[in-house]
């Protein structure tokens, strides 16, 4: 099957997939919000009391919509990790995590409120009762914490301060939070309960979202783990801070990994193993090894200098959309800084292209990366490489400091046919943002824009 033809049939299926889950999205918060008003809700906002309740009861069932959806988006679905991938659903993620936190709060102050008659002295009195005497309310009470945790380890500035594998293993609270919080309105809501069709949609919403989770996240990962039994054979260091990770195992040809993704390791056998870390492959897949190539930024990341060959490793993924499967063009553009080129050389060494039809733009500061392995796919493949050494500039420029010339201008000298191309770029997300914009400003479509960003 030719790249093309490929291309042809993936790309409608994934736009399909889209509309689908977009669609889907939107038409549950409508239906919840209908089955809301026909249950008297907007008459109830005529009261004080009544409109406290009321309101109370819209952000609870908008709340626990979202609070689903979200779990749902990060479940690993592999449908949704194709057509969207990865970046774009923890984007989502996050913005429908913090909508759907606010709502929740909000329905647990707008609901006290209202049962205590509007009174707001009365509040502390009555949610006491509402916690000691209804059923569900102390998990729920709980599932709220957790919640909690979870959205003040998300802020950016918090989460700036913590390692990558403490902020990954605080945020699988969230889990515990959505298990936690949502059953005592399953049992006693009064909007879960007025029709057949309410109760089938929330308790259908509900038991999708927990079987996709315990397929997706922790049933798959268990059988691919069972069936691989990856082993590190060897660890290289490429330079002072960079090491690439050597790995084998059984039946690899068997494992639906594909260059430019990146799966969550975690090494045995040495402290911290079970936090697990998102690194992408540095090599195509060959169904015999796979490798990675990590630059040493937190505890994790620089104790993999150490690992022994023969060390087992557990994995979860392939993850990621940054692949063959989101080309539209046969001409790609492969933007990368620092060891942000790895998933990208993967993909220089995986995609079909000719002479002339890929170019590499790697920017980095010290040694380049894989220089030897990039000149023999120049020479065999006719891939294009582009060096920009020198240390970013601090104007938010995503060349190097010894490039004389603006963003746009030098993005249209090294790749002139770019508006033509799909473009693939893995750095940290300031810079991606920066060569977003440009590839923006030159011309290329957003949807032909696939990002992978490093944030931590």
């Amino acid at each position: 099957m030719t790249a093309a033809l490929t291309i042809a049939r993936r790309r409608p299926a994934d736009a399909g997939v889209r509309v689908v889950a977009t669609g889907g999205f939107w038409a549950g918060l409508l239906l919840v919000t209908y089955w809301w008003a026909a249950g008297g809700g907007l008459t109830d906002l005529g009261g004080w009391e009544t409109g406290l309740s009321s309101a109370g009861r819209l952000t609870g069932l908008l709340g626990s919509d979202l609070l689903l959806v979200q779990v749902l988006m990060m479940a690993r679905l592999p449908v949704l990790e194709r057509a969207f991938g990865q970046d774009r659903l923890v984007a989502v993620h996050r913005i429908v995590g913090f909508t759907s936190f606010n709502l929740v709060l909000a329905h647990l102050v707008l609901i006290t409120w209202g049962y205590a008659a509007g009174d707001l002295t009365g509040v502390p009195g009555e949610f006491w009762e509402l916690t000691t005497d209804y059923p569900a309310m102390l998990l729920a009470l709980a599932g709220t914490a957790c919640l909690v945790l979870t959205v003040v380890t998300s802020i950016r500035k918090a989460r700036s301060k913590l390692r990558y594998e403490s902020w990954h293993l605080l945020h699988l609270y969230g889990y515990l939070g959505a298990g936690l919080a949502l059953p005592h309105q399953l049992w006693t809501g009064q909007e879960f309960l007025t029709s057949a069709a309410a109760t089938a949609y929330w308790w259908g919403l509900w038991a999708v979202t927990a079987v996709a989770v315990l397929v997706w996240r922790v049933g798959m990962p268990l059988w691919r783990n069972a069936r691989h039994r990856l082993r590190v054979t060897s660890v290289v260091a490429e330079n002072d801070d960079v090491v690439s990770v050597y790995l084998t195992g059984r039946d690899l040809h068997r494992l639906p990994v594909r260059a430019g993704q990146f799966l969550g390791w975690r090494f045995l056998g040495r402290a911290g193993w079970t936090r697990g870390n998102p690194y992408s492959l540095s090599a195509a897949p060959d169904g015999r090894s796979l490798r990675i190539t990590v630059r040493s930024l937190g505890d994790g990341s620089a104790s993999l200098r150490g690992v022994r060959p023969g060390t087992p490793v557990l994995f979860e993924g392939p993850f990621g959309r940054l692949t063959e499967r989101a080309r539209t063009r046969r001409g790609v553009a492969l933007v990368g800084a620092g060891v942000g080129v790895a998933p990208l050389r993967a993909l220089a060494e995986g995609l079909e292209y000719g002479p002339g039809e890929a170019v590499l733009l790697h920017r980095f500061s010290g040694r380049p990366l894989f220089a030897g392995e990039l000149d023999v796919l120049a020479r065999e493949r006719g891939l294009r490489v582009v060096d920009l050494p020198g240390h970013r500039r601090s104007s938010g420029s995503w060349l190097g400091d010894g490039v004389p010339v603006d963003d746009l201008a030098a993005l249209r000298h090294l790749v002139p046919d770019i508006a033509e191309r799909d473009v693939y770029v893995c750095g940290p997300a300031p810079w991606a943002e920066s060569v977003r914009r440009a590839a923006v400003a030159a011309g290329v479509p957003e949807e032909r824009i696939h990002v992978e960003e490093f944030r931590w």
